[in-house]
């Protein structure tokens, strides 16, 4: 049978590409796409959601949202893959905010409502922001191609056994909830550090990222068990985040004066 000798020689090739890196907390990672590649995917994915969702057309509340975002990426300095960063509102009651490759933060005028002032905004921007510049968007997107790979290949090794369709199912959950998901929330928590350090050196106050997740929490209500979540849970969350806080350098930015 030749299947499997191919698929496994397709699979030693894709993995002599890969490109290894490391993340801002030593963290290592395979990443099989360019950063030029990334930000052309996230470009169009926001171009598509500007032309399907509601933008915000406050003036006042645009402005707000443009001066944290740019009191952070001002931090940054150029960045390799995109020209500059792009900022848009959208007018929706979501308590949420991201940032994709190519520089594009979205912010939903929901989370200003849990977001109750320009320190606890700028906490979860830069969160997203660290999501981009610390490659996490390749690296899920690697880590699900090598996922799929190693499921098509156990699928042609299983091939005429009877219990093909369970070991299947079984692999797909531990490949779920034992790679992708623990992989998420290794990087959900290094946005929450790494962007605290972002925020505090544009000047912002660092403190107030526990009481913004801890405003998170009351809004949120019931959350899923940790173990199976991309996030890590509000109580988590909060006590890294404090002991982050004790660890900052000490910095004499003077703070951004966003009004809303």
């Amino acid at each position: 049978m030749k299947v499997i000798p191919l698929l496994f020689l397709s699979s030693l090739t894709l993995i002599g590409l890969m490109g290894c890196s490391t993340s801002p907390t030593g963290r290592q990672q395979v990443l099989l796409f360019s950063g030029g590649e990334m930000s052309t995917l996230g470009a169009q994915s926001f171009e598509q959601m500007k032309r399907q969702e509601k933008i915000s057309q406050d003036v006042k509340t645009n402005q707000y949202v443009q001066c944290v975002a740019q009191a952070i990426t001002k931090t940054l300095g150029p960045q390799p893959d995109f020209e500059q960063w792009e900022v848009v509102v959208f007018d929706s009651d979501q308590v949420n905010a991201f940032a994709l490759p190519g520089g594009k933060i979205g912010v939903y005028t929901g989370l200003l409502k849990v977001a109750n002032n320009q320190d606890q905004l700028a906490t979860v921007i830069g969160h997203e922001i660290i999501h981009v510049t610390a490659n996490h968007s390749n690296e899920r997107l690697s880590t699900s191609q090598l996922t799929n790979l190693g499921l098509s290949i156990t699928d042609v090794v299983l091939q005429g056994n009877q219990y093909k369709s369970i070991a299947m199912a079984g692999l797909g959950l531990g490949a779920q909830y034992g790679i992708i998901m623990p992989y998420g929330r290794s990087q959900e928590s290094e946005a929450d550090i790494v962007g605290l350090l972002l925020m505090a050196r544009a000047g912002f106050d660092p403190s107030e990222s526990v009481t913004l997740w801890q405003n998170m929490a009351k809004a949120s209500g019931e959350q899923p068990p940790e173990l199976l979540s991309t996030h890590p849970s509000h109580a988590t969350r909060i006590d890294d985040l404090n002991d982050a806080i004790l660890r900052l350098p000490v910095t004499n930015v003077e703070a951004p004066n966003c009004s809303r």
